[in-house]
């Protein structure tokens, strides 16, 4: 099976029926930071939350906060605990809340460089959160996945040796005490989805009604300038024989409306931040645009085809 690179998946998406509605929404609370690189809202003690990562923007300083949304926009929830992590992440598993994000602190051999590691929560609630995990040194894009026989799903992003630039891993656990740095740096790959000049990752994961995985994700690659382009992504996995579809891309920057970037090299960059599906065919695809602003655009529920 040939790998299709991002440009060939770009041109095949744009054959298709494009997103529409594209939508910002719109953060106060926060000064003059931004808000960006958000999760898809969720229910936490009755009322609908979006985690987003808050930054300055000539920083990667930034807390994850977490909103709700009064007046049409979102505002801090009060009394709510605030963490210093980049990219927050959410599932439910077992009726237990667990949440995430990347830490970056001052990498041990080289003080002038930052590296980062993906930290993990669980609680009945956000402010019942306990960090319960850490993943490896160096790791971005670990997600869990509650699956139908009462095990957990997990996807990794290995880079370096073993990954390139990035790929896809993926492990199954039984428990939530059972996720260890060893086994997510012993996962498996999931081959023929990138080319070794580009890169992917995980951002959220769907367990669809007969079984089978729905991933959310991005796709990205540099340009001969050195320009990042990332976008957002699907595939299909079964968890049993690590069969899976290949990727499909399902926005890009050019759907959303027009904004600002962090910098000139972020300007084509959609974070896929989840997806909420609809009763009515259609999925509501919540996004990070060029690292300074959040959107939300409806597309075609991705995952109904895999549910056939």
């Amino acid at each position: 099976m040939s790998i299709l690179t991002s440009h060939e998946l770009l041109l095949k998406f744009k054959e298709e029926r494009q997103p529409w509605n594209p939508e910002k929404l719109f953060f106060t609370g926060v000064g003059e930071k931004d808000v960006y690189n958000i999760t898809a809202p969720f229910e936490d003690d009755g009322e609908l939350v979006i985690a987003g990562r808050v930054e300055s923007r000539d920083s990667e300083n930034s807390e994850v906060y977490f909103f709700v949304e009064r007046d049409g926009k979102w505002i801090p929830r009060e009394n709510t605990k605030k963490y210093k992590l980049q990219d927050p992440f959410v599932t439910k598993i077992n009726d237990e809340l667990v949440f995430g994000g990347v830490e970056i602190f001052t990498h041990p051999e080289n003080p002038e460089n930052l590296w980062w590691r993906t930290i993990f929560y669980r609680g009945k609630n956000i402010n019942s959160l306990k960090q319960f995990a850490v993943g490896p040194n160096g790791m971005k894009d670990i997600r869990l996945v509650g699956l139908a026989n009462g095990a957990i799903g997990v996807f990794t992003r290995p880079q370096g040796e073993k990954g390139g630039r990035g790929k896809i891993g993926f492990f199954k656990i039984d428990k939530l005490e059972d996720l260890t740095i060893e086994k997510i740096e012993s996962a498996p790959l999931l081959a023929g989805q990138f080319i070794d000049e580009e890169w992917g990752g995980v951002n959220e994961a769907h367990l669809l009604s007969n079984g089978l995985i729905g991933v959310l994700g991005h796709i990205a690659n540099f340009d001969q300038q050195q320009n990042r382009h990332y976008y957002s992504m699907e595939f299909c996995l079964d968890p049993e024989t690590l069969e899976h579809t290949k990727l499909n891309i399902i926005a890009e920057r050019n759907n959303m409306r027009e904004g600002e970037a962090k910098r000139p090299d972020l300007v084509d960059v959609l974070f896929s931040g989840g997806l909420v599906r609809n009763k009515d065919g259609t999925a509501t695809l919540y996004t990070g645009v060029s690292d300074v602003e959040a959107q939300r655009i409806t597309i075609c529920d991705p995952f109904l085809k895999y549910e056939k």
